[in-house]
Order: structure tokens, then C-alpha cells, then sequence
């Protein structure tokens, strides 16, 4: 399959404002293909690519695309563009590339006005791995097939709480 071939199979769009910001959000990558979901990923800058910013938000939907992944780092405003220029669902990831360690890009992907809403993550790797999970569980509405892995994930999850619970109960007998 050719990368086109690929891309236009693509329902969601994974954004980042920088390629710095590709080790974070190289893990909602990793998380869709866990469900089985096609992925384009693209470094647009609201500040420094305001045109390709606004051309890639108005065109998406069109393109087949049903749900946004933007991480930004500092001023973190390309999740509220991408939003401000689109009906699909926008979950931001706030990337920590400053001084502030992230909170900067919690509070400005946060902060949204009224009407332009963005679902937000937590800050860094958690946030871009739940903001895939958030994604599959909106395409899980109409897509039994996702639907059916997110509950596999859930049990997934289950077990190895109940793994971990074992191994340290097995520990703690073995100090007694």
C-alpha cells in the first residue's frame, strides 16, 4: 500500500505544532494502530503555517476524516485553530517544551471559549496515548469493530491490575 493509499484511508489526523513534539505524539500513533485505526500525522504550526493550519482544519472532514489529535507545546494554540475551523471533535495534548514543563499548553489547549470546544489530555505521552483511546471510543460509536477492542483493551487492563495485585501479594508473603 502506498503512503497515498494509506493516507486516504485516514480517519484520524494526528498534529503537532513542531517536530520536536513527534516522540509524544509518535504514541497516539502507536495506540490507534493497537484498534486497527489509519492515521495521517503532519507537523502544522498555528503561528508559523497559519494558512496550512486553516486549509488542513477546513479540508478535513472532506479528505475522510472524522476526529483531530493536536499536540502543541508553550503557547499551544493549534488544537483552538483546528477546532475554531471544524465540526469534527478536537482532542488536544498539551507537550511539555517549555520552562513550564507543560502547563502553559494545559492551560491554553484548556482554556477554550464557549463554542470551540477541545477535549483535553493530560500533559506528554498519557495524554497522547488517552487522547487515541478517546478517539477510538468516538469511532467505537458507529464502528462495532473498534467498539469490540476497546472493550478487549478494558480486560486487557483488568487482568494486569489483578497480575500486578498477585505479584505483590507473592512479595509481600516471601518478607514474612
Amino acid at each position: 500500500m502506498t503512503k497515498a493509499e494509506k493516507a486516504r484511508m485516514a480517519v484520524v489526523g494526528i498534529l503537532m505544532g513542531s517536530d520536536t513534539d513527534l516522540a509524544v505524539m509518535s504514541e497516539a500513533g502507536k495506540t490507534l494502530e493497537k484498534f486497527g485505526i489509519a492515521y495521517e500525522m503532519e507537523v502544522v504550526s498555528a503561528h508559523r503555517t497559519p494558512a496550512r493550519a486553516h486549509e488542513y482544519a477546513t479540508t478535513a472532514a472532506k479528505r475522510g476524516l472524522k476526529v483531530l489529535i493536536v499536540g502543541a507545546g508553550a503557547a499551544a494554540h493549534l488544537a483552538g485553530v483546528m477546532a475554531a475551523n471544524t465540526t469534527l471533535p478536537v482532542i488536544g495534548v498539551p507537550v511539555a517544551s517549555s520552562s513550564l514543563n507543560g502547563l502553559d499548553a494545559l492551560l491554553s489547549t484548556v482554556q477554550m471559549p464557549g463554542g470551540i470546544p477541545v477535549a483535553t489530555m493530560a500533559i506528554d505521552k498519557p495524554g497522547a496515548v488517552n487522547a487515541a483511546i478517546f478517539a477510538a471510543e468516538i469511532l467505537g460509536l458507529s464502528d462495532p469493530e473498534i467498539a469490540r477492542r476497546l472493550v478487549a483493551h478494558k480486560e486487557e487492563l483488568v487482568r494486569g491490575v489483578a497480575d500486578k495485585n498477585t505479584r505483590l501479594k507473592q512479595q509481600l508473603a516471601e518478607k514474612k
